[in-house]
């Protein structure tokens, strides 16, 4: 009897701890779609307020040698308010309009304004004259030893040469004293004047780290210039964190809510996510100068251009049972959406016979009751047949669909052939010529061009998770190589990048060039940088910038919540800085 009660209670305690995992997952992956509800902000005595624009000035909290102020809307603290309304972010254009048009601002003396439209903790918006016509370059140097000195170019948008300078700039470390230098710079580059400052800046809003640990490998040196930047961190969501080479924080940006998924520019400008309901537009000051609301839908895991003004975005309808199955369009100049691909209407034989619910004693337990049957993470637009190339990480297969804004019809599926064996879908699959192992739960599915192949013959290349989790069907078992991970955390095993020929004449697909990377389950990216390759391994907590023949340059840790989704770089010349 007594072992009796003891099995009892050792049942009880481990359904508890199942569905306390199943409860925090839960909650984990909630925080993507939720909203950001507070937009507080620390400052100094109020210093003027503008009754016509809504907007006050404030001394800024920091110490600073210049005069620093922030600018909030007045309806900052009420229920329902964001940065990410364009009237909102109008106003307070106006309002800084206004205060450099009321004052005289020299390089000494600037108008300083921390963080001016809510959206990049850090950032400090500069407005001055100098006497000639010249560029700005700026180095920040901090008290730690262990922090390099930052020098950029500032970009001054149209006005590469100017007496006027207006700049955003980007590099201020949170919670240390920056001591700043800028150098008025001439046509030839020959410094005309300087001026310096001092800020000792708040930390960071997140509470993330301002450090990175790193350690070099074989590569050493051959880094490209530019800001890795960290999308979708767990436990910080709301978040994008841009480090530089060293793995210094250079800017925290401050978004509505779930973190971007991927950059894009438009004429210009930034496009990115600001939460799973809305895209937005920056310009280089961190102004929203447009936002996209997708009414109706969830966004996840990303968007590209299909057109010079328009967006294919991945998504799921708002409250439905299916999710990740669908794929909108944007239209960046009047702001419609339109539902383009139900991927229902693509595989109907395989959703209505195949696929279920998740269940409570699936992998993806946090996901139970709903039906997330393929599981969209990447896609890729292919102007030449108007197709779509996208990542199933369920499925474990790399799917194409050609005529998207016509018939919608499959076109082909690459992974492992018996998945799709004895259904319906059989023909539509690839046949994988040479002797290797196929992609499993793979992300980050990209064209990675043609050149030197026939017509009907390009270059794929993805991030192999190296993964097989299968929670929507159950009549398949698959025959997996022992070298496959089937555990969400497993030291003893790799995932890779993949480079993949796919031959659309032969129906084939070949594995032409590969190298491993740690180990991560699910998320997780490889995205190239000039010569270079940035590889994101996010359930293993580390990203590093490798060679093209795959040879690691240097690799960071960090710490999160469960994972980290992508990491990319990038230099941001002609954004934020100057070539």
């Amino acid at each position: 009897m007594k072992k009796r009660y003891v099995l009892i209670g050792l049942l009880v305690i481990l359904l508890a701890i199942a569905a306390g995992v199943a409860a925090f997952t839960h909650y984990f992956l909630s925080a993507e779609t939720s909203i950001r509800d507070s937009w507080e902000v620390e400052t100094g005595d109020l210093l003027m307020s503008d009754e016509e624009y809504g907007v006050s000035a404030y001394e800024a909290d920091v110490e600073s040698d210049i005069n620093v102020i922030s600018l909030l809307p007045d309806e900052i603290e009420d229920e329902g308010f964001t940065y990410y309304e364009e009237t909102v972010q109008q106003r307070i254009a106006a309002a800084l309009v206004q205060a450099g048009e009321n004052g005289s601002f020299t390089l000494e003396s600037p108008l300083a304004v921390l963080n001016p439209f809510g959206t990049g903790s850090n950032g400090l918006y500069l407005y001055f004259t100098t006497d000639w016509a010249s560029q700005i370059r700026y180095t920040i140097h901090v008290d730690d030893e262990s922090i390099p000195d930052y020098t950029a170019v500032a970009n001054n948008g149209d006005r590469e040469f100017s007496r006027m300078h207006e700049f955003l700039m980007i590099g201020l470390v949170p919670g240390e004293t920056n001591h700043v230098t800028l150098e008025v710079l001439g046509k030839y580059g020959r410094v005309q004047n300087t001026a310096e400052f001092t800020i000792t800046m708040p930390e960071p809003q997140s509470g993330y780290a301002t450090k990175l640990g790193y350690t070099d490998g074989e590569a050493a040196g051959g880094q490209t210039e530019g800001l890795f930047y960290t999308i979708r961190t767990g436990g910080y969501t709301g978040y994008a964190f841009f480090y530089d080479n060293s793995g210094i924080m250079r800017y925290e940006m401050v978004l509505e809510g779930y973190g971007l998924d991927r950059m894009l520019w438009y004429e210009g400008e930034m496009l990115t996510c600001a939460s799973a309901y809305k895209i937005a537009r920056f310009n280089r000051l961190g102004q929203v100068t447009q936002t996209y609301a997708l009414d109706g839908y969830e966004m996840h895991h990303d968007m590209v251009f299909s057109g010079d003004n328009s967006l294919v975005v991945l998504a799921s309808e708002y409250e439905s049972t299916d999710v990740e199955d669908l794929l909108l369009e944007v239209d960046l100049v009047t702001g419609e959406v339109t539902e383009l691909i139900d991927f229902k209407d693509v595989l109907p034989e395989y959703y209505e016979n195949y696929a279920h619910v998740i269940g409570l004693d699936d992998e993806f337990k946090w996901l139970a009751g709903k039906k997330d049957w393929i599981h969209l993470n990447t896609v890729q637009y292919m102007e030449e047949d108007d197709s779509v190339i996208v990542s199933s990480r369920e499925t474990s297969t790399i799917i194409k669909v050609r005529d998207i804004h016509g018939s919608k019809e499959l076109d082909y599926l690459i992974g492992d052939e018996n998945f799709w064996k004895d259904t319906p879908y059989e023909s539509y699959s690839y046949t994988k010529v040479g002797d290797f192992t196929p992609q499993y739960g793979q992300h980050t599915v990209e064209y990675a061009g043609n050149e030197g192949l026939e017509e009907g013959q390009y270059y794929l290349r993805l991030f192999d998770n190296n993964y097989w989790s299968l929670s929507t069907r159950d009549s398949y078992e698959p025959d997996l190589p022992d070298s496959v991970g089937t555990a969400l955390l497993d030291d003893s095993k790799y995932s890779h990048v993949y480079f993949y020929l796919v031959d659309e004449n032969a129906r084939t697909y070949e594995l032409v060039d590969s190298f491993d990377v740690p180990y991560s389950s699910i998320v997780s990216n490889v995205t190239p940088v000039g010569d270079n390759y940035v590889v994101n391994s996010g359930c293993s907590m580390v990203f590093g910038e490798y060679t093209q023949d795959g040879t690691l340059i240097r690799e960071y840790s960090y710490e999160c919540t469960l994972q980290t989704y992508r990491v990319m770089k990038g230099d941001f010349i002609g954004f934020w800085f100057a070539e």
